[in-house]
């Protein structure tokens, strides 16, 4: 999967999750969105076969949307790494 960074600030990043799909996308917005710093975690794909997923993140003042991004992705290898494990335990 390739990170396309299309729009940088302080508040607001904007990038691209080529080779992502909606499977991928949903679980990131909502693990974004439990972080209450965040206030806009969303993503479009404007064509569903071919389309690249557009993610748009928005967060509070003090709070670094790479850092946000960054968090949910930590999570998520936890929540992964948690889930492989009770599947193999069982």
């Amino acid at each position: 999967m390739e990170i396309n960074i299309l729009e940088d600030k302080a508040q607001k990043l904007v990038f691209e999750l080529v080779g992502a799909d909606h499977s991928m996308c949903n679980v990131l917005r909502k693990v974004m969105q439990e972080n209450p710093k965040i206030k806009v975690a969303t993503y479009s794909i404007a064509h569903p076969l071919i389309g690249i997923p557009k993610f748009i993140v928005e967060t509070e003042s003090g709070t670094k949307p790479r850092d946000a991004l960054k968090s949910a992705i930590i999570a998520l290898e936890k929540m992964n790494k948690d889930f492989t494990a009770k599947v193999n335990a069982a």
